[in-house]
């Protein structure tokens, strides 16, 4: 292996992250110069260009984009290693990315991530608002948050953070015009909302007064992949839909909305942070699923 195997790696991951060639000097504490020459060296040390440049902007490749997904998961993975193995004091200290719905980022986890960035000012966030299920491996991430009742079988770590009760909830505007189910079994005959990242988005499941669950397959007039898109059309009177307590507090305060069957609640959604087994914890992410854990419980 080449003694300089690495040589540039770490310039060009932080060229691509901050956008230019003059941000990333000013982050290293290099010059301008110093910085184009260590990419043209990495360039043609593996053959291939790695970056469209302008005067004024520069873009990955197709290669230097495969390359820098390598290169960052490389970075992050050394920077683990070095505070694995650090003093277990060390103060939270690096770049930290995170993967989180916009339904908790908005209206559970904002406060708690305000309090983070205060108590520990050299960590920068990088967080990612998005529904969907990420890689984190793969992607670079150091953890995602996620709700749901239950966590697919992962070779990922999951801790709890909390539960939130979730309701199955209907608008005035969509009484005037359907009527109001009052038996969760009515609802084939309702239309309804479904959450498109739920594997039976159109399966809803109760549980009885005795404690026994049961499925109702519920007739499904759209599918939406965003909570809060859902809770707009359930407003506009297009349908029912059941979602967790955060996303319907204003609408139930206002009684824009209200809770169908109270005596058939659905399962409550678990809040988990996430992040790969593989990589030690390191001092930023130990600290902040502590103080998740201490502000959500």
């Amino acid at each position: 292996m080449a003694n300089n195997i690495f040589d540039g790696i770490p310039i060009f991951v932080q060229v691509v992250k901050l956008g230019g060639f003059g941000a990333a000097a000013e982050a290293m504490n290099h010059s301008n110069s110093h910085v184009s020459k260590v990419i043209s060296k990495l360039e043609e040390r593996v053959g291939v260009r790695l970056l469209n440049r302008t005067t004024r902007s520069i873009s990955l490749t197709p290669e230097g984009q495969v390359f820098f997904n390598h290169c960052e998961q490389l970075v992050n993975d050394t920077e683990q290693a070095l505070q694995s193995i650090s003093p277990s004091d060390e103060k939270p200290k690096g770049s930290l990315k995170v993967s989180c719905p916009l339904g908790l980022s908005k209206g559970l986890l904002q406060p708690a991530l305000s309090e983070y960035l205060s108590l520990y000012p050299n960590v920068s966030l990088e967080w990612n608002i998005s529904d969907e299920k990420v890689d984190l491996i793969n992607e670079g991430y150091d953890l995602a948050i996620r709700a749901t009742p239950a966590l697919d079988d992962s070779t990922l770590i999951c801790k709890r953070l909390t539960s939130v009760p979730t309701y199955t909830v209907i608008s005035k505007k969509y009484i005037e015009r359907y009527g109001k189910p009052h038996h969760p079994r009515e609802l084939s005959n309702h239309h309804c909302i479904c959450y498109s990242n739920l594997k039976k988005a159109d399966k809803w499941e109760f549980i009885d007064k005795n404690g026994s669950e049961f499925t109702v397959p519920v007739k499904e007039r759209i599918r939406c992949n965003n909570g809060h898109m859902e809770l707009a059309m359930a407003l506009d009177g297009h349908g029912i839909v059941r979602l967790p307590e955060f996303f319907l507090a204003e609408a139930l305060e206002n009684k824009d909305i209200e809770v169908l069957f109270a005596d058939f609640p659905a399962k409550e959604v678990h809040v988990y942070a996430v992040y790969p087994s593989r990589k030690h914890l390191s001092p930023k992410v130990r600290k902040f699923v502590e103080l998740l854990q201490n502000k959500l419980t």
